[in-house]
């Protein structure tokens, strides 16, 4: 390599730091921390504030709403009791069954629908016909269709993952320069190769941001299948919580499905961003 070509790519060669910090997209900056932190402590001090005072504004009513303290000391009783590992195991089983098979089927649509003509007029109309239809009223025909709940209730999940990603597949392969795929032409790759090698990497940020949304998307849907046909499970216990007017047990699991969606969301986006490092390069976080 010569001098000026080491020159033209300061970044990479000669700023390890830099480099380091490009494929961590993870990582973030004490003042974007400190900024996240002082967010979430605002919302504590605002739900603090109105539940403590029973604030009744007509419309909205804080009066039967627990304040932080109380849920806080309905949570810790949770962490002790056996019941939680049941739960957590039975929705995060759901949840995975359901998304993985969403996504390698959602990948596989949108691949076809996006490279084919005849896919796309076969595939994307009913797609876009069911799409639209909540996860609530599948869960009759779920129950209906399947010999078990716990069969049921991943196809819940599976339905709520799969049409963000087929379409954000799509989107993904309809954003790939053509001079890209004609220049591969060009140079005798096959269609495997196209697919493999130009296809796929360029349409990957949108893969990966569909994976996000479906996982999102799944556990909606699962907790919403919990509620009506599971007997364990996070959305079971917050709906069993609710028949029984136990209202802090009540807003442990809503704040226990969002830790959850949440945080497998971000394990969603750091795999997709670990398995995609040429994304990150020259990229703004």
């Amino acid at each position: 390599m010569t001098a000026s070509a080491i020159e033209a790519n300061p970044p990479l060669l000669a700023d390890r730091g830099r480099t380091l910090r490009l494929r961590l997209p993870g990582r973030l900056s004490l003042g974007r921390l400190a900024l996240r932190g002082l967010a979430l402590v605002a919302t504590l001090a605002a739900w603090h504030l109105a539940a403590s005072t029973k604030l009744d504004l007509g419309i909205l009513s804080f009066r039967n709403v627990p304040a932080p303290a109380e849920a806080a000391r309905a949570a810790w009783a949770l962490l002790h009791s056996p019941v939680l590992a049941s739960h957590l195991a039975a929705s995060l089983a759901r949840v995975l069954s359901g998304f993985l098979t969403a996504l390698v089927l959602g990948v596989g649509l949108g691949l076809a629908i996006g490279r084919s003509a005849l896919a796309r007029d076969l595939l994307l109309p009913p797609l876009e016909v069911l799409r639209p239809i909540p996860a609530v009223a599948w869960i009759p025909l779920a129950i209906l269709m399947f010999p078990s709940s716990e069969l049921s209730m991943a196809f819940i999940t599976f339905t709520g993952a799969l049409f963000p990603i087929v379409l954000n597949t799509v989107h993904g392969v309809e954003s790939v320069h053509p001079r890209l795929v004609a220049a591969a032409r060009s140079l005798g790759a096959s269609r495997a190769a196209i697919l493999r090698e130009v296809i796929l990497p360029g349409s990957a940020p949108s893969i990966v941001t569909g994976a996000a949304i479906g996982m999102g998307t799944a556990w909606f849907c699962l907790v919403t299948a919990e509620m009506i046909s599971g007997q364990y499970g996070i959305g079971y216990f917050t709906w069993e919580s609710y028949t029984l007017q136990n209202y802090d047990d009540i807003v442990v699991g809503m704040l226990l499905i969002g830790v959850l969606g949440m945080g497998s969301s971000l394990v969603v986006r750091w795999l997709g961003a670990w398995a995609t490092p040429w994304i990150r390069v020259g990229g703004q976080r």
